[in-house]
């Protein structure tokens, strides 16, 4: 889709283009202390960085990088959660002309094998906790560790070190390099600034893919800094001077480019958190007020249910953000509803990505929406809907796959050249689109609608069959707090539909309510689309970003079938 079409005239003051940086992701922050040194760009635990601040730390960190042997085009391994010193790296690796590789701290010790080799990494960093999982530390030429205390301050440094650090402290592998004794390094020594080329490697993060196999995706400065520019665009509202609530990891595009990258790069705070817990999240909101908070829907799902909440006033919000799964339409009525409570004259606004353009490239815009539409694409990005496996654009109105093009778009993943194949395809008018191995629809007037992966269709009896549909039915059930559809093999059918519900807390489980369900589905679900079975659990297993973990379930079920 063109942006300058006739007919889109509803994007308020949005531009269609952005000048964009030539510099690196460094040079941004650097650019934004010059003018802005003394304003807050974190916040953790009670400790405040400054922009001026920041910059000294992220120069200390890359003289530390440097002399520890880390030179330009390193990989090095960033297992870390929200902390000061994963922020300190990233842009210490980045003026140094070295790659930061953003991995889940919470993954198997094979899986950061695996993650690290791909990858290429020479060096790791990682914190005390998990620095068990880069054992033996000689794959490495350096495994550097940290702690959570070094991002305090020094009374709760102390706290901390006297309670949780001396059980972390035993789980530190022999010969890891200590934080102190890293940063001591270099001391008196001073980093050579690296110039970027347009195509050269900045961040690698790991995904699925368009393919569900865990990749490397090679990603540049400009599609940080753009993806920078372009969210801070269809905000609305400034961010210079505001506070994000950075709870989505770092180790994931959202986290990275929006909550952290786009915030600094605009001169706001960010207020990091380095592991989520619905309780303490909600007593953060409370004492930071931040004007923008942005989560996964379960995250959403959890603060509309926390009592610490309960009658307190939010209206000094400004922009909330869903992204990372899709967000049903009964949550967002319920979102909205709940802000609406409590003081907030916004509503929730959901977007659209993929790690393969860094996280967003389409958003609700801030002053108008369409029910179950992800809104419009960022300015230079451009949508179409093609034929699933192919480069025939389709019609408005007709479902097939998401492509885009604009400047987030990935360099391309490592080392699978078939998958590259496949994601990044030139089409007719001679660019290259990213396929995004989504289903969607965009209507007349522009509106973007995400369906789900083409993966995760269950083709039962000859039908297609999309579960994100039928979640939306099942979860408008009042209930219903949240469910999970996938598709069991049948000898028969191929596959048979199979729904887990969560029941919102005090409705009893029994079969009043299954056969309750059921009939409230069979007025809404075509015959062939509806489940078999409806199977209520406390809880569903989610990812480490707070998606529901579909696969999860499919394996289960899969292991039943076998016994």
């Amino acid at each position: 889709m063109n942006r300058e079409a006739p007919w889109l005239d509803n994007y308020g003051d949005v531009p269609f283009h952005l000048e964009y940086p030539k510099g690196s992701m460094y040079d941004c922050i650097a650019e934004m202390a010059k003018t802005y040194g003394e304003g807050d760009a974190l916040y953790f635990m009670g400790k405040r960085v400054s922009f001026s601040g920041l910059v000294q730390n992220i120069k200390r960190t890359a003289a530390a990088f440097t002399s520890a042997g880390v030179k330009a085009g390193d990989r090095v391994a960033l297992c870390l959660p929200n902390l000061p010193q994963t922020v300190y790296c990233l842009y210490a690796l980045n003026m140094i002309g070295a790659v930061a590789c953003l991995m889940h701290p919470l993954s198997a010790e094979q899986e950061i094998v695996t993650m690290t080799e791909e990858a290429g990494c020479s060096f790791a960093v990682t914190l005390d906790q998990f620095s068990y999982k880069f054992s033996p530390v000689d794959r490495y030429k350096r495994l550097i560790v940290t702690s959570a205390a070094d991002g305090l301050g020094p009374i709760k440094a102390l706290a901390f070190k006297l309670t949780s650090g001396r059980r972390y402290k035993k789980r530190i592998p022999e010969g890891s390099l200590l934080w102190k004794d890293f940063l001591k390094g270099g001391d008196g020594a001073s980093a050579m600034k690296h110039s970027f080329a347009v195509d050269e490697t900045a961040v690698v993060l790991f995904s699925g893919g368009t393919t569900g196999v865990m990749k490397g995706i090679r990603l540049s400065n400009l599609n940080f800094n753009s993806l920078a520019l372009q969210t801070a665009a269809m905000c609305g509202r400034p961010i210079k001077g505001k506070v994000m609530l950075a709870a989505m990891p770092m180790f994931h595009g959202f986290g990275l480019g929006v909550c952290v990258h786009t915030v600094l790069v605009v001169g706001g705070c960010s207020v990091l958190v380095p592991r989520f817990n619905p309780k303490s999240y909600a007593k953060l909101v409370i004492k930071t007020k931040p004007n923008y908070i942005a989560g996964v829907p379960t995250l959403f799902e959890a603060l509309t249910r926390m009592k610490e909440l309960d009658g307190a006033r939010l209206d000094f919000l400004m922009g909330v953000f869903s992204g990372g799964d899709s967000l049903s339409v009964e949550l967002k009525k319920k979102m909205d509803a709940f802000l609406a409570e409590h003081g907030a004259d916004i509503k929730i606004r959901e977007g659209y990505g993929t790690t393969e353009c860094v996280t967003a490239s389409c958003l609700t815009p801030y002053h108008t929406e369409r029910e179950g539409s992800i809104g419009f694409p960022y300015p230079d990005t451009y949508y179409k809907i093609c034929a699933v496996d192919g480069t025939e654009e389709l019609p408005f109105g007709t479902e097939g796959e998401i492509c885009l093009k604009g400047p987030s778009v990935m360099l391309g993943y490592i080392g699978h050249e078939e998958e590259n194949a496949k994601a990044l395809r030139r089409h007719s008018d001679g660019d290259i689109w990213l396929h995004t191995g989504d289903l969607g629809v965009m209507d007349e007037e522009g509106f973007v609608y995400f369906r789900q992966r083409i993966k995760r269709m269950i083709i039962t009896s000859g039908y297609n069959v999309y579960p994100s549909r039928l979640e939306n039915i099942i979860d408008s059930h009042p209930s219903v707090r949240m469910s999970c559809v996938i598709g069991v093999k049948d000898a028969y059918k191929m596959q048979k539909v199979k729904a887990f519900v969560v029941p919102k807390k005090g409705v009893k489980v029994d079969e009043a309510l299954k056969a309750d369900l059921k009939e409230y589905c069979k007025k809404r679900i075509a015959k062939y689309a509806m489940p078999y079975d409806f199977e209520f659990r406390d809880s569903l297993p989610q990812t480490g970003v707070g998606k529901i973990a579909y696969t999860v379930l499919e394996k289960e079920e899969e292991e039943k079938s076998k016994g």
